[in-house]
């Protein structure tokens, strides 16, 4: 049996119609740059996610970019972050010259530990006054504990970026209330890559907050800082989301709900062949339904490349996400970093695999999926 690791093609029985008629509606209307689908996604993706305001740009990595652009982020500053994650999450802010300065993960949700958040900054008393951000990941489509995050950074007076680039709509149970991925911080980071739950037919993303003129100066950067056109109060660049990438996500964004609620049931599904095997299936911080599971991560206790290979010769989709954690990458050395001094994170590099969770994964494909890697362990 066939089972992709993603297979955007099963998705568009439902939607193709309203999606080809939403780009020819674009491409009629020759309003290519900006188009009024883009403020309509904007307005639905802020309600959507129980924040105030919402900027469409052209990527999720320009998204976190312009968030440390808004926040004056450059030479001398340092950002706080996971060494666990897409490559964007380091490299926007090693783009504006700041310091990278890591913080290993939680070992059982994969996410920025606030305890060791908070050793940091015990350790680190002479940098503390540097940090200018903190950049949480919701890694795999569940938030991270962003209580005990928050309260660190506020305490410093520390902006808070969330890259919840994998979580739009996964949620998290505060103190305050059941918050939205995004919502909580400063800004909030979404991708619409093809690949997430919400996903595009190109490049997309977009910058949430709850702060006016942070919004205002997000808008003004995404567009060579420029108001009205040819005036330039700010150095910004180009990173404007695409009129048909905002019209095709808002023939989607009605479905969302249905698709995280078939991905939960499916790594239910998971949970359940898998129970009692010598395999670490993902943990849950919160509830089942906090969850989005834009990837369904299983944790292996040994031969995890060879187990890759078999599951690829039984025409089983499968990824790491991510094999190397970034004070190993070759570009970060410079950082002064060794191997050992995020072990959750290397571990994590090591040990894991992402199975196939997508909305339209059919019970045998699972039932299929899990017999191959019991079989393998056998």
């Amino acid at each position: 049996m066939k089972v992709p690791l993603l297979d955007i093609k099963a998705q568009l029985s439902a939607i193709e119609v309203d999606m080809k008629a939403a780009i020819n509606a674009v491409v009629d209307s020759t309003a290519y740059i900006m188009g009024p689908a883009v403020a309509e996604l904007e307005e639905r993706i802020a309600a959507y996610s129980g924040a105030e305001f919402a900027v469409g740009v052209s990527s999720g990595t320009d998204a976190l970019l312009v968030s440390l652009m808004a926040l004056d982020v450059g030479p001398g500053d340092i950002v706080l972050t996971t060494p666990y994650s897409f490559f964007a999450t380091a490299g926007t802010i090693a783009r504006l010259g700041a310091t990278i300065a890591l913080v290993d993960i939680d070992p059982a949700s994969y996410n920025l530990d606030p305890e060791a958040l908070r050793a940091w900054f015990e350790r680190e008393k002479d940098k503390a006054d540097r940090v200018k951000a903190i950049i949480p990941v919701h890694l795999y489509g569940q938030c991270a504990d962003m209580d005990k995050i928050l309260k660190i950074a506020e305490s410093r007076g520390i902006a808070v970026v969330e890259d919840a680039a994998q979580a739009i709509g996964a949620s998290y149970p505060s103190s305050a209330g059941l918050k939205k991925a995004g919502s909580m911080g400063t800004f909030g980071c979404f991708s619409f890559f093809p690949s997430k739950n919400l996903g595009g037919i190109g490049d997309g993303g977009m910058v949430i907050t709850n702060d006016a003129a942070l919004a205002e100066k997000v808008r003004l950067l995404r567009n060579h800082g420029a108001h009205p056109k040819y005036y330039h109060a700010l150095i910004g660049g180009n990173f404007r989301l695409d009129t048909v990438q905002a019209a095709v996500l808002l023939v989607k964004l009605p479905y969302l709900e249905g698709w995280h609620a078939m991905r939960r049931e499916n790594a239910a599904y998971y949970d359940k062949l898998l129970a009692g095997a010598a395999i670490k299936t993902p943990a849950l911080s919160f509830e089942r339904e906090h969850h989005i599971y834009n990837q369904y991560v299983i944790s292996v206790p040994e031969k995890r490349d060879e187990l890759r290979v078999w599951l690829s010769q039984n025409d089983i989709g499968n990824e790491v996400y991510y094999p190397i954690a970034f004070h190993e990458q070759e570009c970060f050395r410079a950082l002064g970093y060794a191997e050992g001094d995020f072990p959750h994170s290397e571990y994590a590099a090591r040990h894991t695999i992402a199975l196939p969770v997508y909305s339209e994964l059919t019970r045998p494909m699972q039932e299929w999926v899990v017999e191959m890697i019991l079989e393998f362990y056998r």
